[in-house]
């Protein structure tokens, strides 16, 4: 029996809808690692079970929409959530879904992850689901967060740089979601320097007025970056639910995965790419060199 004494303490509550990464570097394990490490309550609606390691993802099977709209219908039912995190949908008739039961929560803040391939080259989801996110998901996005390859996707033509992000920006928006972050990490690694973009809508005196931003950050010299998509969407939906502006949220969510990047440089797990250390801030690694140091 739930107890009768009021509660005083809320921490954020933020759902991931995702897909299962059995490797437990990506999906919405990496999501539940971000939201726990940054001090919100995780939750989870599971739109695909994935075989996947670091080496890459050998099968992929769709959760039932019946299913996976009885996951959302449950957790908002019950415990709600100040915010939404949507990662990989396989299929459009899981977009479709998920899309419909949101609405009828009346879900006003989510983040887009438009999650169509996997780090290996893997496709998680194509074109057809490209065009449903587009339709069904972006009007309703308070930020959508594709990288290089899911915005050149998204537009139909490749993005070959920085000088590109603006206008490759400005169409997404276009499509109807409130904010857009472009990562600029799947440029060549001859980039040292990593640039992410951010154009959004606010209000100014009643007016719609679009502002920008650029953030500019190191490329940390390693193999292990499975799951730095899914990671850095994370840390912004918490940060967003925590009450921070979506600026600062975004630039803390990049320093977070910065860091996560930066701590898990010598981990080994895995034959391939492995993860970022999400828990840097609770268990610091060190090679012992630099331990004794």
């Amino acid at each position: 029996m739930k107890s009768l004494l009021p509660t005083s303490i809320r921490i954020p509550r933020v759902l991931t809808i995702a897909g299962s990464d059995s490797g437990g570097g990506a999906g919405l394990q990496a999501d539940l690692k971000v939201i726990t490490a940054l001090g919100g309550y995780g939750m989870s609606v599971i739109t695909a079970i994935t075989a996947q390691n670091t080496l890459g993802v050998t099968r992929i099977q769709d959760v039932d929409l019946d299913v996976v709209e009885a996951q959302i219908d449950a957790v908002l039912l019950d415990i709600g959530a100040d915010i939404v995190k949507i990662g990989m949908l396989a299929s459009p008739e899981i977009v479709r879904t998920v899309a419909k039961t949101l609405r009828k929560h009346g879900v006003s803040r989510i983040i887009l992850d438009p999650v169509l391939r996997a780090t290996s080259g893997a496709s998680l989801g194509g074109d057809d689901t490209a065009q449903a996110m587009m339709q069904e998901l972006f009007p309703m996005a308070t930020l959508i967060t594709p990288n290089l390859d899911e915005a050149s996707l998204l537009l139909g033509h490749d993005i070959a740089g920085p000088n590109e992000f603006q206008f490759a920006a400005q169409k997404l928006l276009e499509m109807g979601p409130q904010a857009v972050l472009i990562k600029g990490g799947h440029l060549d690694a001859s980039h040292t320097q990593i640039t992410d973009y951010l154009m959004w809508r606010t209000i100014e005196d009643s007016l719609e007025v679009v502002q920008s931003k650029e953030f500019k950050h190191y490329r940390v010299n390693t193999a292990n970056t499975h799951g730095t998509g899914c990671s850095l969407a994370a840390a912004i939906a918490t940060y967003l639910a925590d009450g921070h502006d979506l600026s600062h949220a975004v630039a803390k969510a990049i320093a977070y995965v910065e860091a996560g990047l930066e701590a898990g440089r010598f981990l080994s797990i895995g034959e391939g790419p492995g993860p970022l250390w999400h828990m840097h801030d609770f268990y610091p690694t060190a090679l012992p060199n630099e331990e004794s140091s």
